[in-house]
């Protein structure tokens, strides 16, 4: 509903503005005519300066609730507006709804979607924008035939869907459980989990979201053998580096061995052309996965499918103190653990079996599994360990998963593995008054120091976090720059200038209505290609759908300034300017126009992710006001060749910034995502 209620005021700002421009006698006024629509942009620009540390501080929900309110008032404010100045306060009201929306939507998505289909939930607000571009375009357009059309009509009616927006965001919407963990909620944020998930078993996630709170220190890259568990057997001798791991259900484990020599992941990311040893050793190790994803085919299925993944069902079966709520009852815990404000829950419960071995392990999504095991070298003694778990392909995974490995029966012997790569790195977990067998399940878990601490622009400086930044912040100079957001508010006087006014001519509608009409329709055609995105963009990925898509982008705008540099039929001029038009909105759609803030809303630790979503908002909307104040004199100064000229030259840029710097984080969990980051700040900074 936010996205919506921004495409319906681009578009029917785009509009009104040709009947504000008449009523006040701006034609010689070119100023304030740019200020009256980048007037909501430098309010959306305003309140994202601290729209991500106020988030973090009281929550997603109330934000966006928040919103809803400010996309109401200004549109009752714009339907009264009799001055231009009354105007100016309507559209800076109007600015902090869309500042605010813009910001927090893809954060509070990546924030509750499963991994698998991150990408599609965080490109549904683009088609819900272009509906709303669409819808206003109509309503424009046939305001536009009658005698008198009115402006404040136009942008008065913001106010109606912005009370659906309301409603569904105060009745509807629960809390990021991310940000509850992040506050110790844990019972609510468990409660919300179970409520999105639809189901009751939730602890695999919930112990993944504590850990998300920091990111690991020291993480290394290792690989493992797993074999199925023979312990019980008669001549089954137990060698000094085996690691056990265990399923959700009794009886089920598995015994890992660690493999000497560095692991494929690492070697797989070193290898390549001269171009990829070109890239930033992150987007090669990012890379790596998935490289190996496409040889094994789907990740869910591949890597402990029965391992208590979130996206099974109910059927698991769980110690009974696996959770707050269950210690609480059999008083394994004190009032003091069991308050909801701090984070000390034994999440993590598996049926141990031998002391200082233990692991457990839970599907945290993407293929991935979450393992723990108890440290117990040199200062770190005691401590935990937490392995991020991807399977690999190769002659040692000779039966393809480790679920052939649960098959009830003898142990046929040592043929039977499965390799897996691993991020291994120092749990954020802390464990207190560890004892017994078990000191995992026995030890109340506390949180890390930086949830109490809370965020700090001294954060921003770790490796991992500025290497995100450089990411996020380019990718969003580079979009601004490619022009869209200008041309879709000048939409009209653009197709207008080009003579698009000539194809309906014959029909009896004037020039305006014609570039409304047009508009219109080019929004309309903009949905099917954003329904590909959605289909796209967690199956191909969101790198592989900006290399893909950028040419193409590329070569709209290059048909676009030569059609406005040679000389032509007038009808020629008009129908070749509006396709290319039409394919540049289809194309930017399906890659530059949701990716930037999808990425930017996996990329970051959940400890610093509002302020660092907050600083790459900020970047958007500067450089949003820069391009659309910008445009109506690049336009009166050197025509639309040369300001399509200037978009087409960024285009080319982006296309070489996101090769050489931008990885793939599809189907990947936030938490190893970052991850990733960090390491590969690290090895770069070593390197």
């Amino acid at each position: 509903m936010g996205n919506m209620l921004q495409g319906w005021d681009n578009a029917t700002i785009a509009g009104a503005v040709l009947y504000i421009k008449k009523e006040f006698h701006l034609e010689t006024q070119p100023t304030i005519e740019g200020l009256i629509v980048s007037m909501s942009l430098i309010g959306a620009t305003v309140i994202t300066t601290f729209s991500g540390s106020v988030s973090d501080a009281i929550g997603r929900r109330p934000m966006l609730i928040i919103s809803s309110l400010f996309y109401f008032m200004s549109g009752l404010v714009m339907f009264w507006s009799p001055s231009v100045y009354v105007l100016l306060v309507a559209r800076l009201l109007d600015g902090f709804g869309i500042g605010l929306a813009v910001t927090l939507v893809p954060l509070y998505i990546s924030e509750t979607a499963p991994s698998d289909i991150r990408g599609l939930l965080n490109t549904f607000p683009q088609f819900t924008g272009c509906v709303g571009m669409f819808l206003a375009y109509t309503m424009v357009f046939f305001m536009s035939l009658q005698s008198s059309a009115s402006w404040r009509m136009m942008l008065g009616v913001l106010s109606l869907p912005s009370i659906a927006y309301f409603i569904l965001a105060v009745f509807y919407l629960p809390e990021s459980p991310r940000w509850l963990v992040s506050k110790g909620k844990m019972d609510e944020a468990k409660h919300v989990l179970q409520l999105l998930r639809g189901k009751e078993d939730v602890s695999g996630e919930m112990a993944l979201l504590v850990e998300g709170l920091e990111v690991g220190g020291e993480t290394s890259v290792e690989e493992y053998e797993i074999n199925a568990d023979n312990e019980l057997s008669e001549d089954h001798v137990r060698e000094k580096d085996e690691i056990k791991l265990y399923g959700a259900e009794e009886g089920q484990s598995w015994v890992a061995k660690p493999v000497r020599g560095q692991s494929s992941l690492v070697l797989a990311s070193r290898q390549g052309s001269v171009a990829a040893h070109m890239m930033d050793p992150m987007v090669t190790l990012f890379g790596s996965v998935h490289e190996k994803q496409n040889e094994m085919g789907s990740m869910r299925s591949m890597i402990f499918p029965t391992f208590g993944s979130m996206f099974q069902g109910d059927q698991q079966q769980k110690p009974d103190n696996w959770d707050v709520e269950s210690n609480h009852e059999k008083g394994n815990l004190s009032e003091d653990e069991t308050d909801d404000n701090n984070l000390k829950s034994p999440l993590i419960s598996p049926n141990a079996r031998q002391p200082g071995e233990t692991t457990s392990a839970m599907g945290i999504g993407g293929g991935w599994q979450l393992a723990y095991r108890k440290s117990e070298d040199g200062k770190n003694a005691g401590g935990l360990k937490r392995i991020y778990l991807h399977q690999e392909t190769g002659a040692e995974s000779r039966r393809g998963s480790v679920a052939s490995l649960l098959v009830p029966g003898p142990v046929t012997g040592d043929g039977d593995v499965v390799r897996a790569s691993a991020l291994v790195s120092r749990s954020v977990l802390c464990l207190d008054g560890a004892m017994g067998q078990n000191p995992i399940q026995s030890g109340a878990i506390k949180p890390p120091p930086s949830s109490k601490t809370g965020t700090s622009w001294s954060d921003l400086a770790e490796p991992g976090i500025k290497q995100a930044l450089i990411v996020g912040v380019g990718i969003q100079i580079l979009q601004q720059f490619s022009g869209i957001n200008g041309v879709l508010y000048y939409t009209p006087q653009i197709l207008e200038q080009a003579g698009v006014g000539i194809l309906l001519a014959n029909m009896g509608i004037g020039s305006e209505s014609a570039s409304f009409l047009i508009s219109g329709v080019t929004t309309l055609l903009m949905l099917p290609s954003i329904g590909v995105a959605m289909k796209l963009i967690d199956l191909a990925g969101r790198r592989m759908l900006l290399l893909a898509t950028l040419p193409v982008l590329l070569a709209s705008l290059i048909v676009l300034v030569l059609s406005n540099t040679i000389p032509m039929d007038s009808v020629v001029h008009a129908v070749i300017s509006t396709v290319s038009v039409v394919v540049y909105f289809c194309t930017f759609v399906m890659g530059f126009g949701p990716i930037p803030n999808t990425l930017c809303s996996e990329i970051f630790p959940t400890r610093v992710r509002g302020l660092c979503i907050a600083i790459c908002a900020l970047t958007f909307w500067v450089g949003d006001i820069i391009v659309t104040y910008t445009l109506p004199v690049l336009l009166t100064t050197i025509g639309l060749a040369g300001a399509f000229g200037i978009y087409a030259v960024v285009c080319t840029i982006s296309w070489f910034f996101v090769y050489f710097k931008v990885p793939e984080t599809k189907g990947m969990p936030l938490e190893v995502i970052t991850e990733f980051f960090a390491m590969g700040a690290a090895n770069k900074k070593a390197n």
